[in-house]
């Protein structure tokens, strides 16, 4: 093994390092090594939990490639990055994460980076103040993690509403069980004309709810109608727009599965302009299980996102990987639960 750079061998003319453009990360060094970041992060801790034969790879290529631990310790925090904050959703997650962080002695740092803002700029404050771990809400795009990787601070996406490589550690929910569950209920009820609004089709998330409504239509032998799913934004206009054209059809459905409460509050007022009674003229169900659902009129059935318990299992592990651990699984879905309320009944005869 190199004691240092200049003993680094050249293979065929040419310096292994020649293949690296600009400096080397933890993450390069774990890709190159065929292991994990929290793997590389044991080795350069000393900690234990490696493979003598597993180390020593690890070793060379540290050696080989000159990396070096970012300078500083991290702080004795978790930084909670959110792109919005203004969310019906925050206060669950802000909760969630508190709790983690008060057992663990731990402070929380919320940020907002903002969904058009320079990722680069942003980030930058995030990474100077060296958090123990990051907690990123929805989206943490590669240029970030590669960051994030390269200053040795863990990560962890909550709610993921894009794809992720398989070694990026998440923590989401069982979306197609939920979407599958609502739409059973509304089966089970007697419906057969089920309508669904669904939300962006590039969010997994929610082509994973769509799929879960068509495995339920396809269990109870009942067609999936293209006519009737509509796609839209994850808000209440968009909603009520989607719900009127389906609710003034001359055949409309009896009941209507909204991809988010927002949607499925803008089916509500949808109905009340065209006078239609919730549950009697049309059943509603959303997905979320927001605090305001359960005071709207009717209190709305929905599918329960466990939010609070979500952001718990996300710090436990951005704190695990944060102490260097390799945890069994990088990736959790916490099961949803639906919460049946007042705005689904069975259909008028």
């Amino acid at each position: 093994m190199a004691d240092n750079l200049s003993e680094v061998p050249v293979e065929n003319g040419r310096d292994p390092r020649d293949d690296v453009q600009g400096p080397v990360t933890i993450a390069y060094i774990a890709e190159s090594a065929g292991v994990s970041i929290p793997t590389v992060s044991k080795v350069l801790n000393g900690r234990s939990g490696v493979s003598d034969g597993t180390r020593a790879r690890i070793e060379e290529l540290i050696n080989r490639y000159g990396y070096r631990k970012p300078s500083g310790s991290r702080n004795n925090t978790v930084e909670l990055v959110f792109r919005e904050l203004e969310s019906m959703r925050a206060a669950e997650i802000i909760r969630g994460v508190g709790r983690v962080a008060r057992r663990n002695r731990m402070g929380v740092m919320v940020s907002e980076l903002g969904l058009h803002d320079s990722p680069g700029r942003t980030l930058s404050e995030v990474m100077d103040r060296r958090p123990h771990c990051v907690v990123s809400v929805a989206r943490l795009p590669e240029a970030e993690r590669d960051q994030l990787s390269g200053k040795g601070i863990p990560f962890v996406v909550f709610d993921p509403a894009t794809e992720l490589p398989d070694d990026v550690p998440f923590v989401g929910t069982t979306n197609w069980r939920g979407g599958r569950s609502a739409t059973r209920h509304l089966i089970e009820l007697g419906h057969r004309r089920i309508a669904m609004i669904g939300g962006p089709k590039d969010m997994p998330c929610l082509r994973a709810r769509l799929a879960g409504h068509g495995s339920a239509l396809e269990g109870a032998g009942l067609p999936v109608d293209p006519s009737l799913i509509i796609h839209s934004p994850l808000t209440r206009a968009d909603g009520c727009a989607a719900a009127r054209r389906l609710l003034t059809r001359p055949d409309r459905p009896t009941a209507v599965f909204a991809a988010n409460d927002l949607q499925a509050l803008g089916v509500y007022k949808a109905a009340r302009e065209l006078a239609l009674r919730i549950p009697d003229d049309v059943s509603v169900v959303g997905f979320g299980d927001l605090p305001v659902v359960a005071w709207a009129d009717p209190p709305m059935t929905t599918v329960h996102q466990p939010l609070t318990e979500m952001a718990m299992a996300a710090t436990e592990l951005a704190l695990a990987l944060g102490r260097g651990e390799e945890p069994a699984q990088v990736g959790l879905e916490i099961a949803t639960t639906l919460t049946v309320r007042s705005s689904t009944a069975p259909p008028a005869e």
